[in-house]
């Protein structure tokens, strides 16, 4: 049991390390042997861990990321009042997400975003686990539209028009090192959520 404890501490180190230089040098500028010296795993534990190699670490460095965010969205969603509109909800969230690339000097945005527009149409194995992610997020605000009695159509296109705009907008901000355009985001999905039709008015 020790040994798999260990071991499944050294493939967590380095699935975050490549998820963290992912983000700074972007997937085709982070090499393996960054990885390992940035994690401080041996050598044996990538291959025994990773045996088919980066693409397969990449993947799994995705994974983690989508859960990230997954969780983030669920936790906004379950913490909100019964009175509280999901565009209020969305503005706080994003929000902190501003104060987060801030502090971290703009190097830190979204993982998946930098994958798939660099290896998108290089890799199917690394376009769908982005697509996988992007779905992951999408899911659980549709679901809590649902929930709210909203229309499933309206439901679905709401939640991915709102995890597209927000993607757009970390890529933008990141461009200019600045949080300003996450916000206007944030205060758009507002204005536009806040006064969206009465669930019994939601149509396709």
């Amino acid at each position: 049991m020790k040994a798999t404890t260990k071991g499944d501490a050294a493939k967590q180190r380095l699935a975050a390390s490549m998820l963290e230089l992912i983000q700074v040098h972007g997937y085709a500028g982070t090499g393996l042997n960054a990885v390992l010296e940035h994690s401080g795993a041996p050598r044996g534990s990538l291959y025994f861990h990773f045996p088919e190699g980066k693409e397969q670490l990449g993947e799994r460095a995705l994974s983690l990321a989508a859960d990230h965010f997954e969780a983030l969205i669920v936790g906004a969603l379950e913490g909100a009042g019964p009175d509280q509109g999901i565009g209020e909800i969305i503005e706080q969230t994003l929000d902190g997400l501003a104060e987060l690339l801030h502090a971290s000097d703009y190097r830190i945005g979204c993982p998946v975003s930098v994958v798939a527009l660099e290896m998108g149409s290089e890799s199917e194995r690394l376009r769908s686990v982005c697509e996988q992610a992007y779905e992951s997020w999408t899911a659980p605000l549709q679901r809590f539209l649902l929930a709210r009695g909203h229309d499933e159509a309206w439901a679905r296109t709401t939640a991915s028009s709102t995890i597209s705009l927000v993607e757009g907008a970390l890529i933008v901000s990141r461009a200019r090192r600045d949080t300003q355009p996450l916000r206007d985001a944030a205060h758009t999905l507002r204005a536009v959520l806040d006064v969206a039709p009465a669930p019994t008015q939601a149509r396709r």
